[in-house]
């Protein structure tokens, strides 16, 4: 393998992961690709067959970046310099990419895009890294020491800390040194003040007895698309395993749906009439901003293992038509700043402790999201378990018994 072959490969790699991340891995060719390195797009198949490979290759090259800086997170004493050192070197990887000193990173939300051998490759060396990271949080008496609830806050770090790559691009690199270490407070020391207590309140019940959608056969169609598309990504949820789940013909379906793209911004606009709704309960609940926002949190998460669920990734916006995107992007940046109300909400009143506000919202919102993976990382969980293994350690500190 020559000089020049890998210095090429690298910059096919580099265009690559760009466009991935700001198109997704839909609304990428591998022309598009050849066009931003100025070469055809045969000579792109000279080094990468399918779309499929140039988009495992960019995975594994951030599987690997991530890999780099666990082992130097690794040799901190305890666990809350671990996670700190961990999530500083990550946010100092992707100041260096925006400033152009290190390769571009993929984003690890398309993952479902992959089916087959692509899918079995990427996810092998995901759970090789996801390992990794569950060893910085283990070995430390403040911990659980079940593999249990490790698992379960290992995802909860991991997720959050690459889930950082979508929105951090809002600051200037020159910040990303002190979001970083924003974000490793909340995580390591949780949200509440001072006397702050993880706890049921009047909320949780109003939010539990909230109206249901009507259930209707759209609302079935709805249903079966959104947890397709979680597990599966959008080629994965066919229109053919939509209507095999739910028993139905693929006349049936376009009866229904006049086509897979509006099924999908429909299953958007399902997802955030139900986080606003319930956003829009606990904003006007009596009571603390911190017993409103864990109530809050609680009741979407619990939606999630609920006969009503789940709730769609936010990250399948990639995988809508291009024209589609901005209006899904900004109500999903408009549910975000509701999350923020409820934190200024409750600093006013001191039941939550000074923090970033921005921060500590998109960790939230990133935690409900991470929530409708968990089974694959804890085997067994249900709802009431995911609210004490996944849930509280981020309300409490993702460190703490």
């Amino acid at each position: 393998m020559t000089e020049r072959y890998v210095k090429k490969r690298e910059t096919i790699l580099d265009a690559a992961a760009r466009l991935f991340n700001q198109r997704g891995v839909k609304g990428v060719t591998l022309s598009d690709v050849a066009g931003q390195v100025g070469l055809s797009t045969n000579s792109i198949t000279y080094y990468y067959k399918k779309k499929e490979d140039l988009v495992v290759a960019c995975l594994l090259r951030s599987v690997d970046a991530v890999g780099d800086i666990i082992p130097v997170a690794a040799s901190e004493a305890d666990a809350s310099r671990r996670v700190t050192r961990f999530i500083a070197l990550f946010f100092d990887r992707m100041a260096a990419v925006r400033r152009g000193q290190a390769p571009e990173m993929m984003t690890f939300r398309d993952v479902q895009a992959l089916a087959g051998d692509h899918a079995e490759v990427v996810f092998s060396a995901y759970t090789g890294m996801f390992r990794r990271v569950r060893a910085l949080l283990a070995g430390d008496g403040a911990l659980p020491s079940d593999r249990t609830a490790l698992n379960a806050r290992s995802h909860l770090l991991l997720t959050l800390t690459v889930r950082a790559m979508s929105w951090v691009v809002r600051y200037d690199a020159d910040d990303y040194a002190r979001v970083a270490a924003r974000m490793s407070e909340i995580l390591t020391g949780g949200l509440g003040a001072e006397g702050a207590r993880w706890r049921l309140c009047p909320l949780d019940e109003r939010l539990a007895q909230a109206p249901s959608p009507v259930s209707t056969t759209h609302d079935a169609f709805l249903r079966a698309a959104t947890a397709l598309i979680n597990e599966q990504g959008y080629r994965g949820a066919s229109v053919d395993r939509i209507s095999a789940r739910l028993n139905v013909t693929k006349g049936s379906f376009y009866h229904h749906n006049p086509t897979k793209e509006d099924l999908v911004s429909a299953c958007f606009e399902r997802s955030f009439a139900l986080i606003r709704d319930a956003q829009s309960l606990a904003l006007d609940a009596e009571g603390s901003g911190w017993d409103r926002l864990c109530a809050l949190s609680r009741a979407l998460v619990r939606h999630q293992f609920s006969e009503r669920g789940p709730l769609l990734r936010m990250s399948a916006w990639t995988e809508l038509p291009e024209e589609l995107r901005g209006d899904k992007q900004r109500t999903i940046s408009q549910l975000s700043l509701r999350f923020v109300a409820l934190l200024v909400d409750g600093m006013r009143d001191g039941s939550v402790r000074p923090l970033d506000q921005a921060v500590a919202a998109e960790l939230v919102g990133g935690m409900i999201n991470a929530s409708v993976e968990l089974d694959r990382w804890v085997p067994g969980i249900t709802a009431d378990n995911a609210l004490e293994l996944f849930v509280r350690p981020l309300f409490v500190g993702i460190i703490r018994p």
